[in-house]
């Protein structure tokens, strides 16, 4: 396991944690590739885990009723990828998660780092922080997508995911945005 790498995707979320808790932590973790355009998740598939994202980027999507994919959300690294209890259902996964580069994951099962959380109060908090910032980001997003312009969603965008619109498909990022890819291109040229 990469702990210099896992230790910096902790932080991003909690810098109070002991070294005792990230030891507890890391114990739980299995160092996972996944390769460009591989998916680590698909829908109706089990899964049983928890996903910290290393290195890379990934994306979260749905199919629309035409089967055109929705891009729900981009990944770099040292991000956590949404909780297991917010993905999935019965142990299936909702949606899918696409590696657009090389990926590097600390995997660890759900179950047992629920276990963990009841035992260790910093792990606890750690967890809750995590699913906090998870609700956060989905209740601005719909915000942003009910009452903003394209042209602010995009300026958003790229605060959030500051080098990400040089390194991936537009297409993606327009259906991240709710616009289509040439009024993308229209606002990329205008700004």
């Amino acid at each position: 396991m990469e702990i210099q790498q896992l230790n910096k995707s902790i932080d991003k979320y909690s810098s109070s944690l002991t070294q005792k808790s990230r030891a507890a932590f890391a114990a739980l973790c299995n160092k996972r590739i996944v390769a460009c355009g591989s998916y680590l998740l698909k829908p109706q598939q089990p899964d049983q885990s928890e996903y910290i994202l290393l290195r890379g980027i990934v994306r979260t999507f749905l199919l629309n009723t035409e089967g055109k994919e929705i891009t729900l959300s981009f990944f770099e690294e040292n991000t956590i990828l949404p909780p297991y209890v917010t993905r999935t259902e019965k142990g299936k996964s909702l949606l899918y998660c696409e590696a657009l580069t090389d990926c590097t994951f600390a995997e660890m099962d759900a179950k047992a780092f629920e276990v963990l959380m009841i035992k260790n109060l910093e792990i606890r908090d750690f967890g809750n922080t995590v699913l906090r910032q998870e609700l956060l980001n989905k209740v601005h997003k719909e915000i942003r997508m009910a009452s903003w312009t394209a042209k602010d969603r995009l300026a958003q965008f790229r605060k959030d995911f500051s080098m990400l619109e040089n390194r991936i498909p537009h297409p993606m990022i327009a259906s991240y945005l709710g616009i289509t890819n040439v009024s993308l291109s229209r606002l990329r040229k205008q700004s």
